[in-house]
């Protein structure tokens, strides 16, 4: 009886979807200290290499949209099943592959499983959480995400040590299990009845939608641009560690994910659009002091206060998102949040080769004194927003 009464809640939707991304970053990130390194015993260049990483960013751009018309259409609890065999299957893939064609799919693979994940189950948790509350549902469930973040990379490096390539997405598939039996018996919500469902073009004629999309871009694309070009700079200036960076990157994630649930709140209290444009300004003024110091305490007070800055362009901005479907009387929330995937991805898939090009040729301090600019850029054009 208590189970069925949970399963008709609404924290049981939440419950899966923080679940389901975890185990979804967890699936994601566990492969970053293993798979380079086991696919260079199978013959992979460093550019083989890199096409592997990216073939993942490839499915996620290509279904994000598709499959929020589909769950617009269907409802979410189908895609969300499918999308979880879809997950195990690309691990167990990964798991047992011995030839860079199997990788490949199986990365391919698990970018289309992605785009489930983030696109309809955000769309799920937008369908049965209003305006008001939805923030705070955002921020629970990018937590989860924080938490897999820091999970993952470790924990990886860890089961490789012991078991080989195949330990660590076995045990990711026997998270995948435990997250598909939560998918199996806990999604029972259907789509919002009445709601008027529109198409991607409906949805991009929406001017707050649009810059939105373009504020995603640009939080995505700062963070993933970081990434690469923060260890290069750390190890060759401050001549830290690989595992002193890792620690760094560590603190990063954890001032992030313990600031996830309170940037939902403030978001359901003052908007995500005030919070997202916070966030965009904010980080736009921090970002040139990451090239300053040069001591390991220094670093990593700015990289969390950084990291800090730029979770809020995360949380309110998928706030944001659906306040500005609601506003424009769209609750085809499948196609709002496969766009902004969409934008997600774009920063991803750009902007560490853009950072990479500028670091090599300026060094840090100048990439980030002319990428702060595009931030504020943005920032003006969010203001405009209403």
């Amino acid at each position: 009886m208590q189970l069925d009464r949970f399963r008709r809640s609404r924290g049981a939707a939440l419950f899966v979807v923080t679940l389901a991304t975890f185990v979804d970053i967890i699936a994601y990130s566990i492969a970053v200290p293993v798979l380079p390194v086991f696919a260079t015993t199978l013959g992979a260049s460093p550019t083989v290499v890199g096409l592997l990483f990216a073939a993942y960013g490839v499915t996620l751009l290509a279904v994000s949209i598709p499959l929020g018309v589909v769950s617009d259409r269907i409802g979410r609890r189908a895609p969300m099943v499918v999308g979880l065999f879809a997950l195990a299957l690309a691990t167990l893939v990964l798991a047992f592959s011995r030839s860079l064609p199997h990788l490949f799919v199986a990365r391919l693979i698990q970018g289309a499983a992605s785009a489930v994940t983030w696109v309809v189950g955000f769309a799920l948790i937008a369908d049965l959480y209003g305006p008001a509350e939805r923030g705070k549902a955002m921020g629970i469930v990018m937590a989860g995400t924080g938490l897999g973040i820091m999970v993952g990379p470790p924990l990886g490096g860890w089961l490789y040590e012991i078991g080989g390539i195949t330990l660590p997405f076995i045990v990711t598939a026997a998270l995948a299990a435990v997250d598909g039996i939560a998918r199996v018996l806990l999604i029972t919500a259907p789509r919002a009845e009445g709601a008027r469902s529109g198409g991607m073009r409906e949805a991009l004629r929406v001017r707050a939608i649009v810059i939105c999309a373009l504020a995603v871009v640009a939080g995505s694309g700062t963070i993933s641009m970081l990434e690469p070009v923060l260890p290069l700079h750390f190890a060759s200036r401050l001549r830290l560690a690989p595992g002193q960076i890792g620690a760094l990157f560590g603190f990063a994630a954890l001032s992030s994910t313990l600031l996830h649930p309170i940037y939902g709140r403030f978001s359901d209290r003052y908007g995500g659009r005030k919070l997202t444009l916070i966030g965009l300004i904010v980080s736009a003024c921090l970002l040139p002091l990451i090239s300053f110091p040069t001591s390991l305490l220094l670093v990593a007070v700015v990289m969390m206060v950084l990291w800090g800055a730029l979770s809020m362009t995360v949380t309110p901005s998928l706030t944001f998102m659906g306040e500005a479907a609601s506003a424009a009387g769209l609750e085809s929330y499948g196609v709002v949040y496969g766009i902004y995937n969409v934008a997600w991805a774009t920063g991803m898939l750009f902007a560490p080769a853009i950072g990479g090009f500028v670091y090599e040729r300026l060094g840090l301090g100048a990439l980030c004194f002319l990428w702060a600019p595009a931030l504020a850029a943005v920032s003006v054009a969010l203001a405009r927003a209403r």
